[in-house]
């Protein structure tokens, strides 16, 4: 359609007539033939493409701008909300560096408190290790005194029945028939006599 319009302009743009003829030949139709009118180069293709080009931009204008807004704001959505992420992420490593560094202190804390806890009990053990012992020494020094004791008990009743052993047999080896008569009247008159 382009090509029918651009001949007809083309013809009607020539002037007609043997003298405008003339004329025309040195005028536009010479600058068209010279300048625009080679082979492959046909300017109506370039007026029809124009055109195309044209209508399609306002015929796609709207729909792609409302496109092309929709996409910038759900990118501009997305960068946001990335943003927001990331500071939140930051905000989480900062509490997570903050309970490092107090969980490493908290450590601290406590491996000095275990090391105090730790010398306590060795100190009380200590003490309580020598509290037994002492005990035990004060048990055993009574144990031997109370066996001590009873050895000497024993000893003192060993060497008083061997003392009257001894005695019964000195006496019996001193003490005749004779001797033995006059210990028994002896005896019965102390008492009172016979009846």
């Amino acid at each position: 359609m382009s090509a029918f319009l651009f001949n007809y302009i083309l013809i009607f743009a020539a002037p007609t007539g043997s003298g405008a003829g003339e004329a025309a030949s040195g005028g536009f139709m010479d600058f068209y033939n010279h300048y625009l009118n080679f082979p492959g180069f046909e300017a109506w293709r370039f007026f029809n493409l124009a055109v195309f080009v044209g209508i399609l931009i306002y015929l796609l204008k709207k729909p792609l701008t409302a496109a092309f807004k929709a996409k910038r704001e759900t990118i501009r959505a997305e960068l946001i909300r990335a943003e927001a992420e990331k500071q939140a992420a930051l905000e989480r490593l900062t509490v997570i560096e903050a309970k490092l560094v107090g969980l490493e202190a908290e450590a601290q804390a406590i491996r000095q408190r275990a090391e105090q806890e730790a010398v306590a009990e060795k100190s009380r053990i200590t003490e309580q290790t020598e509290f037994e012992i002492n005990k035990l020494r004060e048990q055993a020094i009574g144990e031997i005194e109370r066996k001590n004791q009873l050895a000497r008990l024993e000893l003192r009743r060993f060497s008083a029945e061997e003392s009257i052993r001894l005695a019964e047999e000195k006496i019996k080896m001193e003490i005749t028939d004779e001797k033995d008569a006059r210990l028994v009247k002896a005896n019965i008159q102390s008492i009172g006599g016979l009846n």
